[in-house]
């Protein structure tokens, strides 16, 4: 079973507001920071004792230089960190990297540990995914993509099938961590039934194998995080137990599903369609504007053909409490490093 939260030691969260003494001050180099973000880490980072160094330049060997001096960096997940780039980090003196996200697939944790350096995510507002996640499945269910489409060129014509309303449908939930819980509480208020997949269960809550919810949920909504055991979770073999007509919601990480059998399914009509916020090999992709450049990835031109799915450029989890959340953690999860005040889960 896939677990609701990385499993990995080397990953610790941290929540609280440091209160620590007023140590000499520390300092942290933030890569990929966007204007958004800067703002914050200068107006956040002297609370906490902390120098920050801003560029939105990736974290790259060519850009190694920028962390002279400062043991901590803050990376985003925009951008995958090779092994090389970490080699040359740790030999630059860097024993500490924090990810402004929850997920760090971009990031080989195991590696790094065995160079020196200890790898931490961040925690945030899940509210912000868990909101993007029902809307994409209201819009999957009321087929939003053809109605906007067509109205966008005036045609006000009713679609030739009918919605379905949340509360005749059985959604099926695969990680019950922090988001799909909170998807999990949000879906309570529409009246559907709900079933769950997790291996940490949580009271009150209808657990199944994956297996049994997919054969039984009409919509099946991902929120594991991405790792070797779940990579293509929902492979060829899954996807055809679905229930006919189900719907696919992923908030997650596109890698959890196999896109080609997705495509498939979609195709032939096994499925009544997909919202998809993250697809695999959207690296290079999301987060550009294509509007004048071919696209090489030929599956997502495949998916985004097809009139019953729904995708966005991983967007769920853009809202302005996750980003002061995002930025507060890091700074305090770095000074809490710097002085020995690690808390391991």
């Amino acid at each position: 079973m896939p677990p609701s939260e990385p499993a990995r030691t080397a990953v610790r969260r941290t929540r609280a507001p440091w209160s620590g003494p007023a140590d000499p001050a520390t300092g942290i180099t933030v890569y990929g920071c966007t204007p958004d973000e800067a703002a914050l880490f200068r107006e956040t980072a002297p609370r906490f004792g902390v120098v920050p160094t801003l560029t939105e330049a990736p974290v790259s060997e060519a850009t190694i230089a920028l962390a002279a001096g400062n043991r901590c960096l803050s990376v985003g997940h925009k951008n995958p960190i090779t092994n090389s780039t970490l080699l040359a980090l740790s030999r630059a003196g860097v024993v500490y990297i924090s990810t402004r996200s929850i997920g760090y697939d971009h990031i080989d944790v195991t590696y790094a540990e065995s160079v020196g350096i200890s790898v931490e995510n961040v925690a945030y507002s899940p509210d912000g995914v868990a909101d993007y996640t029902l809307m994409l499945i209201l819009m999957a269910v009321r087929h939003a993509k053809s109605v906007i489409r067509r109205a966008d060129v005036h045609d006000y014509r009713l679609n030739a099938v009918r919605g379905k309303e949340l509360r005749d449908l059985t959604v099926g939930v695969v990680g019950t961590g922090r988001i799909g819980s909170a998807v999990m509480d949000r879906l309570r208020g529409f009246g559907c039934r709900i079933l769950a997949h997790d291996n940490r269960p949580k009271p009150f809550v209808d657990y199944v194998p994956l297996d049994e919810l997919l054969g039984q949920s009409d919509i099946v909504t991902l929120h594991t995080p991405l790792t070797a055991d779940t990579h293509h979770l929902l492979d060829r073999r899954r996807i055809t137990r679905m229930k006919p007509g189900a719907f696919i919601v992923n908030t997650g990480r596109g890698s959890l599903l196999d896109t080609e059998a997705l495509i498939s399914a979609l195709e032939s009509g096994s499925l009544g369609g997909a919202a998809l916020d993250v697809v695999e090999g959207e690296e290079g992709i999301f987060y550009a504007d294509h509007r004048d450049k071919p696209l090489e990835n030929k599956q997502l031109l495949r998916l985004q053909a097809l009139p019953n799915v729904l995708i966005s450029p991983h967007t769920a989890y853009h809202t302005d409490r996750a980003l002061s959340d995002t930025v507060e953690n890091s700074i305090v999860n770095c000074r809490k490093f710097a002085s020995g005040k690690q808390h391991w889960i």
